[in-house]
């Protein structure tokens, strides 16, 4: 059979797919699945780059970002079938990709304390709260925030050991005093299990992280508690941490030791024109003036 069906059966079945990591693994298959319903009864070798041209226009009515990936895992799909001589053409592999809009939102420390304040009031919600305060502490992403262990944590010695999913670079932060109290406290209550911040209700008897859907709806629900605007996203934590750093002059080496990132143009979209950083450069210029 060569069906696009038939052939994500088999790429499933390769190296190419059994070596990838657990988290990347569960990703491509949604992204599959997603083409799958568009083209699962299609022979592959007959699927033409305007049938996959109209499918990812139908795919940004989704969302732009899930269309590009969407197509991005398509295409490495039909790489790994030309790879396998099961066909010749990639009808992925042209398309191009729209830009999705750049998101500036940025959370203020005072929305930050009443997510904290109310997350932390509630059991229930105390991990939320935690991976919340980590994400801002640390300018860290959501997803590695939610499945740390306690092996990444040296609570004795206040640091974090985190090996970043995305592009797997390895930062070591410290951890501050009113964190620190916060994970001693969660630490005597889950530290028998591997997962800093799990559900905090157990299935069948196992504790387990939250899923990125999970979060964004607990998340939801904290923030409508704490009367915070609808505007706010859990994904801003990060922007606003490392937006803070770049407002208050961190040299752009130190940042990225923080974020993590390797290269410098990736720090420039959280760089913004305000008034802080403005009046922090003016002020600089003028001591500068001065001792000259």
């Amino acid at each position: 059979m060569n069906t696009v069906k038939h052939l994500v059966d088999k790429y499933y079945n390769s190296n190419d797919f059994k070596m990838l990591r657990s988290r990347t693994k569960k990703d491509y298959k949604y992204c599959l699945s997603i083409m799958v319903e568009d083209f699962g009864s299609v022979n592959f070798c007959e699927l033409t780059s305007k049938q996959a041209k109209h499918a990812y226009e139908r795919w940004v009515e989704r969302g732009i970002s899930l269309a590009n990936h969407v197509c991005t895992v398509s295409s490495i799909l039909f790489r790994y079938a030309i790879e396998m001589e099961y066909t010749h053409v990639n009808p992925f592999a042209n398309i191009r990709r729209k830009t999705p809009p750049q998101r500036k939102v940025v959370w203020t420390e005072d929305d930050v304390r009443q997510f904290l304040d109310t997350a932390y009031g509630e059991f229930q919600w105390r991990s939320i709260g935690l991976i919340v305060h980590m994400a801002y502490e640390w300018c860290q992403r959501l997803g590695d925030m939610r499945l740390l262990e306690w092996d990444n944590i040296d609570l004795e010695e206040k640091k974090l050991y985190l090996e970043q999913s995305k592009r797997r670079a390895e930062v070591t932060l410290p951890i501050e005093d009113d964190l620190h109290s916060m994970l001693v406290q969660q630490e005597q209550d889950f530290g028998f299990q591997r997962y800093v911040v799990p559900r905090t209700t157990p299935v069948q008897g196992q504790y387990h992280p939250y899923s990125m859907e999970r979060l964004s709806k607990a998340g939801r629900a904290v923030m409508r508690e704490a009367g915070l605007s609808d505007e706010l996203r859990l994904m801003d934590l990060r922007r606003t941490g490392t937006t803070q750093m770049v407002e208050a002059g961190v040299p752009m080496g130190q940042i990225m030791s923080v974020t993590g990132h390797s290269n410098p143009q990736s720090v420039k979209p959280y760089m913004k024109n305000t008034y802080a950083s403005a009046n922090n450069a003016l002020t600089v210029r003028k001591s500068y003036g001065k001792s000259n």
